[in-house]
Order: C-alpha cells, then sequence, then structure tokens
C-alpha cells in the first residue's frame, strides 16, 4: 500500500471516528424567490458548481424576481441559484391548467430531469393531451434550462408522482401512485405507448414507471392493495433492483402479504428490474405512520423517515411525545430494524427529507406545527401536492435537524417568521455550513427579512458559530451510483487526478487542466468506498466517495 494512500486513509478514519461537534448553527443569508402571488417549493438538489437548483411551481406573473408570465394556474417553475443565493436563470413550463412540480433530479449530460402532475390539455408548453384526472409530467432539460423532451404518461383516473431517480443505466425510474385502470387499445387496435398497462388494486397503488434515458417507456408495475397504498420514495440499486417506501392501509390483498398495523404503515418493497417483488415489510405502531422519504445507506442498509402518532406499540419502540412527531427507521439490506427513534418540536411534526454524510450521520429536513390549519391555502394543496398547512402563532417553521450514525441528536436548528413554513429539504455547503429549501408565508419578522408574495421560495444558509474548516475539494453526488462530479475549490494550472480502492490500488489516473469540475465514472464498480486523490501545482487533497 502507497504512503499516500496510508496517509489519507488515516485521516479519513480520523474523521469518520472523531467525537461528533455540538456546535450551534446561525443564519449567514437568506432569501426569497417569487412574484407577488404564491410560489410552492418542493424539490431542491445540489450542482456541480456548490449551487443549488430550485424545483417548484408559481401561480404568479412577472413580478418580484420572476421574470416570465405565469402560463395558466401552477406553472413549473426552476431557480438556478449560485453559493451565494444569487439566481443564475429561471424557467416555467405550463399548460393551461394545473402543473405541479414535485421532484427534480440532475442527469448524466449535466441537463435536469423534472416530474410532477399534470391535468392540463395540448397547448403552451404541454405537447400531449391529459389522460385522465391527473397525470406524470416528465420533463427533460438542459444545463441552462431548455426544454429537449416531454411525457405524459397516466390513465383515466388520478396520478400522484412524489419521486424521481437516475438509474445505472442513464434512464429514469418514477416513483408514485395511480388509481387508474388499464388504457383501453384504441380503435386500430393501438396500444397507447405511455397509458398505464395494468388494473388498480382498489383505491391508490403503488405505480413504478421506469423509462429509458431518451424517454422511451421501458416498463411500468403497479403494486398494491385493496385499499390506499401511495408510494413516497424510490432508491435505485447498483444491481439495477429497487427499493420503495411509502404508506399502507390495506390488508392481505393483491400484492399487499402483510395485513394492516394500525391505521396506516410504513410500506417498503423490493422489486427487482421488471418490477417483480423480492421483499415487502410492513412496520407501524397501533396508529398512523406515514413514511415520506427512503435512502440507501452506506452500509448496505436503508433509512426511512415520516410521521407517527403511534404509541409504543408493534413494530414501533419509541413512543411519541405528543401529536405527530417524526419516525425513523434504521433497516438493513433486508429490512430487518437496526435501530429506531422519534422526535418531537411541536404540535404536528412533519419530515421532508433525510440526508446521510459521508461520516455516517445524518441531516434531517422538516417542519414543525403548534395548531395547523387545514382551511390554508397549504392544506388545500396537500390532497394533491404532500404540502402541510397552517398560519397560527407557535412553532410553525423550518426543523434543521442532525443526529449520529445511531440516531442520537447532534444538534437541531428552528428557523421561521410568525407565519408559516414548510422545509422540504437541508443540505451541507461546501463551505461546512447548511442549506435550507422550502416555501414560507411569513411577512417580514424574525429569521426573515421581508417577502416578496403570499408564499415564497426561502433559502436559509447556516453557518457554524466556530469557522468551520475551509473545503477545498468536494463531490456531487456522493454516495454516487455511476458518476461523480470532483469540485475543485482552488485555482490551478495542472495536475493528475487518480481513483483508488479501499486497498491503495489504483483505478484510473488521467491529467487536468485547470477545469474546477472533474468527472468522474465508477459504472463498472463493485459497491463500495473509494479514494479520490486530486494533486495539482498549487494544492493536493482527497476526498472518500462511496459507490452504492
Amino acid at each position: 500500500m502507497s504512503h499516500f494512500f496510508k496517509r489519507n486513509l488515516y485521516g479519513l478514519l480520523l474523521f469518520v471516528f472523531s467525537t461528533f461537534s455540538t456546535t450551534a448553527q446561525d443564519i449567514f443569508w437568506e432569501n426569497s424567490y417569487g412574484g407577488k402571488q404564491s410560489e410552492y417549493l418542493l424539490d431542491a438538489i445540489q450542482t456541480p458548481d456548490n449551487g443549488y437548483l430550485l424545483a417548484g411551481s408559481s401561480i404568479s406573473n412577472k413580478s418580484g424576481n420572476i421574470t416570465n408570465n405565469n402560463k395558466g394556474n401552477l406553472d413549473y417553475w426552476v431557480w438556478k441559484m449560485n453559493p451565494q443565493g444569487e439566481i443564475e436563470w429561471q424557467k416555467n413550463f405550463g399548460g393551461t391548467e394545473m402543473d405541479l412540480l414535485q421532484a427534480v433530479q440532475m442527469t448524466p449530460d449535466g441537463g435536469y430531469i423534472l416530474a410532477g402532475i399534470s391535468n392540463s390539455e395540448y397547448g403552451l408548453d404541454k405537447e400531449d393531451e391529459c389522460k385522465g384526472d391527473t397525470d406524470y409530467w416528465i420533463i427533460k432539460i438542459n444545463a441552462v434550462g431548455a426544454l429537449q423532451w416531454q411525457r405524459t404518461i397516466g390513465g383515466s383516473g388520478q396520478e400522484k408522482i412524489n419521486s424521481i431517480t437516475v438509474t445505472p443505466d442513464g434512464g429514469y425510474v418514477l416513483a408514485g401512485s395511480s388509481s387508474s385502470n388499464q388504457v383501453p387499445v384504441g380503435e386500430n387496435n393501438e396500444k397507447d405507448p405511455f397509458g398505464k398497462n395494468e388494473n388498480s388494486r382498489g383505491n391508490l397503488d403503488y405505480w413504478v414507471v421506469k423509462l429509458t434515458q431518451d424517454g422511451t417507456l421501458d416498463w411500468q408495475k403497479t403494486i398494491g392493495g385493496k385499499y390506499k397504498d401511495e408510494l413516497k420514495s424510490i432508491v435505485a440499486l447498483a444491481n439495477d433492483e429497487y427499493v420503495l417506501g411509502g404508506y399502507s392501509n390495506s390488508p392481505v390483498s393483491g400484492e399487499k402479504s402483510d395485513a394492516n398495523i394500525g391505521i396506516g404503515d410504513y410500506w417498503v418493497v423490493k422489486i427487482n428490474n421488471i418490477g417483480e417483488i423480492l421483499w415487502q415489510k410492513t412496520i407501524g405502531g397501533d396508529k398512523d405512520d406515514d413514511l415520506f422519504t427512503l435512502s440507501a445507506t452506506q452500509d448496505g442498509g436503508f433509512i426511512v423517515g415520516g410521521n407517527s402518532n403511534s404509541s409504543s406499540s408493534n413494530a414501533k419502540s419509541k413512543s411519541n411525545s405528543k401529536g405527530t412527531d417524526y419516525w425513523i427507521v434504521k433497516m438493513d439490506g433486508e429490512g430487518s430494524i437496526d435501530w429506531q427513534e422519534t422526535y418531537n418540536f411541536g404540535q404536528t411534526d412533519i419530515l421532508s427529507s433525510i440526508v446521510e454524510n459521508p461520516d455516517g450521520s445524518f441531516l434531517i429536513a422538516g417542519y414543525a406545527q403548534t395548531e395547523p390549519n387545514k382551511g390554508s391555502t397549504l392544506g388545500k394543496l396537500k390532497s394533491i401536492g404532500g404540502i402541510g398547512g397552517g398560519d397560527k402563532e407557535g412553532i410553525n417553521d423550518y426543523i434543521a435537524l442532525k443526529i449520529n450514525a445511531k440516531g442520537e441528536k447532534i444538534w437541531e436548528k428552528t428557523v421561521g417568521s410568525k407565519g408559516d413554513e414548510v422545509m422540504k429539504k437541508l443540505y451541507p455547503t461546501h463551505d461546512g455550513g447548511y442549506l435550507l429549501a422550502g416555501t414560507s408565508f411569513g411577512s417580514k419578522s424574525r429569521d426573515k427579512k421581508g417577502a416578496i408574495g403570499k408564499g415564497d421560495f426561502w433559502v436559509v444558509k447556516l453557518k457554524d458559530k466556530a469557522k468551520p474548516q475551509n473545503i477545498l475539494i468536494s463531490a456531487v453526488p456522493n454516495p454516487v451510483i455511476s458518476e461523480t462530479n470532483i469540485i475543485v475549490n482552488f485555482t490551478y494550472d495542472f495536475g493528475i487526478a487518480t481513483l483508488y480502492d479501499i486497498n491503495g490500488r489504483q483505478l484510473q489516473q488521467f491529467k487536468i487542466n485547470g477545469n474546477p469540475q472533474i468527472p468522474f465514472t465508477l459504472g463498472n464498480l463493485p459497491s463500495g468506498i473509494y479514494l479520490v486523490n486530486i494533486r495539482t501545482n498549487t494544492e493536493e487533497q482527497s476526498i472518500k466517495i462511496i459507490k452504492r
């Protein structure tokens, strides 16, 4: 093993096993994005240049910092911002009716794939007729937001989409739910290539759709029982298998092999590359447990998170404190529970996302409400978009939480105004801070310097009170399925980029010439831990890469 590898591996181990910091977080800056009406942020991702892409929907015309007019009801809106929160570009896509953007992912070519629902007919940006009540509407854009292709996918009933993931073959897997039956064959015995090919099992079912890189339908699968089964999240594994996570209140029926435990439960299902079930787990307590997010972890297992008002009962070993609390369950690769924990902040606590850090800790995004108001604008959108509602005095704020690999709390931060805040994403930033992204319906007060409209995209940058160590290189994404980008945060003229495995064997090496973004492909390598070394004429730095 080389001296270089021993030195860098030792440093990485010290980083992984060092004592967790309990340093509190301060607001470094905060910005609102929107027009005079309302904007709803539902997803956000990091970009290779250390910026972010914000994704959601808007009903505002040109006003505030919106540069284009609305096209009809809610439109898809995407905003690209730099690391300082300044807008670089924005795009809106829509038809004459409601178009609600739910999820976004970066694609291997540097562009983005957008996933949401639409009931717009043909016209304006919509190239296809609506098939039912609401359909999946998938849009592929390039790195600066230009539309490349789009697909309308659905049946005669309701489709709801919550997640889209890039697959190891460069395609896309869509995770949502459907109440539609099989689309009938046309007059000339023609099948709709983007229509539903199986009947509903009952109410909503899990509906997984696999697209190729160019948007051709590869396969689709309906999975469900006789009542409501709503798919919220999907993970694509390196071996072309998928793990699905969502909510179910179905008894044994259809594909559901376990009885429901309480009012509703977490339902986790693993499928192969054509949608066949490999295993499934029903997890819950005596009341209602609603899974919202599922992620693969570095140890080959999974972490699922959602909301629960169940007591300690059945599969739930940790009782909620009051109202609805976060409930996080760590599972191994076969779906057995490693550990679980609940976290309480207000009367109603809604968990939105979980991100694993390279050191095995987790960042958890969500929001807390003291007294939700079902009649609010957010409440009216909850049934179609998964957005909560409320505008009462008390805790109606962003909640940022960091826990260690065993679920123990490291720190928490509450950020908000006198109005209603709904946080969707929490990410670490390249300088050691954290970025919080969601929707705010509050005016100028407390942590918010001002509002643009009735509801805005609201982004908050946190920074440690203690000056964080300057991070000279980072990797986006990390963990990685097949491709990642090494971001070099220092100036150099020339150098060498090298990829090592955990045993110090050199796998790749090539010259670099001042480029701040260095792509690496790990597609053919087995899952595990790798090390990238960047050695230049000015600096030498290394970073751990986790291949799923």
